[in-house]
């Protein structure tokens, strides 16, 4: 019986017996005199073809000339492997095909680099030759896995009476925030486009519009400076929806990743997600994405220390500012070296050092100990709870820094320490964030999130009388989504009049005439009749890094650029005929 052209990872024992035809490559060939084995791969898995090779045939003939990477089909039949040939690290290690037709559909040269997903390959290398790269089974896998997240996506929305609805791709400046990438257009001389950094603007239009639920997976583009987990162009699940609170928008939100982590991972997560301010997330964590699989909470320790005869801390407190702590529980795996090369380490974090004390058999000893008076001492074992073998770890300095230090050197020790279980997936919303921050230097105040975030309706008359003082006290309707102390997704209530959205951007420093000139459709809109409505984005690059655990958000992307924002297969971006730049009246300047 022919059952038509299968798959590789798909022939099972339920195939014994029937022919099958498969097209794919050669992984591996092993030639024992007489018979060969070939391994042969698609996008599903590997099978293993027996030739007899002792008798001469066309298939003989072809498993003699098949080299690794060569692309072939082969027809034949399906068997049971003997017991002792038995692989149990493949899903189809329990048969094989007998082929009696094998055809080269096109030969390889030898790949520049190993298709073996357990080999170590060079990162340029592999994004250089992305194409054999893709074929590597780790990658197949992050491929096929975010195709079912987004089918999994689009049921959902579907499923919630969502509209999914593209918007342009070139778009009008409107540079707040990372700056936008900018495309010359042919026939308005002069002027320009710019790929969106977010569809924020158009999705708001809609639910004027009417279409009070919009969802999009979307390609946006921000030109800054690279990380693992950014890239030029990204991907994410953007969604706007009329007539809500933020309460209804998290809910959403928790019902749709439960979806993804079910249908691309096969797993649960338990609802609710816990929710924490930002405020609260600073003080305990460090940073407003807190990492809550471990312990070692931060504690404000500035009053312990405003007299304290340790010049380095009440000088900082009299200068204004703080001092914080955690407690490791180290089980004196922290060696003398190991805190030596962290308070190296804090430099990173534009600290001066990182003072310590070991708390053992009821003392402090080590580090800071003989800086510390009776009363600090008690202080120390009551405000951190402290029991026998455990390191404090202090900050001091500028809240900005001693936040930042304490919670780099917070996960970094948990790391070092495999305090970390790994399979943890804890999410947590944060909450209430600041609606604008000020700057000094500049005198001049930011939005937190967005100028289109709407305050907290308890905060809008304070609006009138703000201050560099008072802003911290204002909040803004803002929510983040985090996954183990990575920001997956944000968005907030939005701005619906457009008296309040003129206050904001006069906040903002963007007078009238700026105003119109960059948002006057959104303006113009609002007078409309625009329903309250409010949305977020989830960053799908980034959820499908933390899912399956990958070191780079590069590693779950089809084509991405390097940190250079490169395309090392491609070698984009290049540069074009002058005839190109003549049309569009371009003139490449030398610097």
């Amino acid at each position: 019986m022919f059952t038509g052209r299968s798959y590789c990872g798909e022939v099972t024992v339920d195939d014994i017996g029937a022919r099958v035809m498969l097209c794919g490559w050669v992984d591996v060939k092993r030639d024992l005199g007489g018979i060969v084995f070939i391994e042969m791969r698609d996008v599903t898995g590997l099978v293993q073809l027996v030739v007899d090779s002792s008798q001469a045939s066309a298939a003989a003939e072809a498993a003699d000339r098949v080299r690794s990477e060569y692309c072939i089909m082969a027809r034949g039949a399906v068997r049971r492997r003997s017991d002792e040939t038995v692989n149990p690290a493949l899903a189809t290690g329990t048969v094989e095909v007998v082929a009696d037709e094998i055809v080269i559909l096109n030969a390889s040269v030898a790949p520049p680099i190993p298709i073996d997903s357990r080999e170590n390959v060079n990162e340029e290398q592999r994004l250089a030759y992305r194409f054999l790269d893709l074929r590597r089974a780790d990658m197949q896998e992050a491929i096929i896995v975010r195709h079912r997240v987004m089918q999994a996506v689009r049921a959902y929305c579907a499923a919630n009476r969502f509209i999914e609805i593209e918007t342009p791709m070139l778009n009008k400046s409107t540079p707040e925030g990372a700056r936008d990438f900018l495309v010359p257009s042919r026939l308005s001389r002069g002027m320009f486009y710019a790929l969106p950094q977010s569809p924020q603007l158009f999705k708001q239009i809609l639910m004027v519009s009417g279409f009070d639920r919009y969802f999009q997976i979307v390609k946006c583009f921000r030109d800054e400076d690279l990380r693992n987990d950014r890239q030029p162009e990204f991907t994410q699940v953007d969604l706007e929806l009329s007539f809500i609170t933020r309460d209804m928008i998290i809910d959403i939100i928790e019902g749709m990743i439960a979806v993804i982590v079910r249908e691309g991972f096969g797993k649960e997560v338990s609802l609710p997600f816990p929710r924490i301010t930002y405020d609260d997330a600073m003080r305990r964590y460090g940073k407003d994405a807190p990492d809550t699989r471990f312990g070692m909470e931060l504690s404000e320790l500035s009053d312990l220390f405003a007299q304290s005869s340790f010049n380095v801390f009440s000088s900082t407190v009299a200068s204004g500012g703080i001092i914080k702590a955690f407690v490791v529980e180290d089980k004196d795996r922290l060696s003398r070296k190991n805190l030596d090369d962290y308070t190296e380490y804090v430099k990173v974090f534009k600290a001066g050092g990182m003072p310590w004390v070991r708390f053992r058999n009821g003392a402090f000893e080590g580090g800071i100990a003989k800086f510390l008076s009776e009363p600090e001492r008690e202080g120390l074992r009551a405000r951190l709870s402290l029991r026998e073998n455990a390191v404090v770890i202090f900050g001091c300095d500028r809240a900005e820094i001693v936040n930042a230090t304490l919670a780099g050197m917070r996960l970094k020790i948990a790391q070092d320490l495999g305090m970390i279980d790994p399979e943890l997936l804890n999410f947590v919303w944060v909450t209430d964030f600041p609606l604008l921050e000020y700057d000094p230097g500049e005198k001049r105040y930011y939005a937190k999130h967005h100028p289109f975030t709407a305050p907290a309706a308890e905060h809008v008359a304070a609006l009138d009388a703000i201050t560099p003082e008072t802003v911290d006290g204002i909040t803004a309707q803002a929510y983040d989504i985090v996954l183990n102390g990575v920001e997956i997704g944000g968005g907030s209530i939005r701005i619906n009049t457009p008296a309040l959205q003129k206050k904001m951007f006069e906040l903002l420093g963007i007078g009238e005439e700026e105003a119109r000139v960059k948002f006057s459709f959104l303006l113009d809109a609002l007078q409309y009749g625009a329903p309250p409505h409010g949305g977020i984005a989830l960053g799908l690059d980034r959820v499908m890094m933390l899912l399956l655990k990958r070191a780079s958000i590069r590693d779950v992307i089809a084509f991405p650029k390097t940190q250079k924002g490169q395309c090392l297969m491609s070698q984009a971006p290049s540069p074009v005929a002058p005839q190109q730049l003549k049309e569009l009246s371009i003139k490449i300047l030398e610097r």
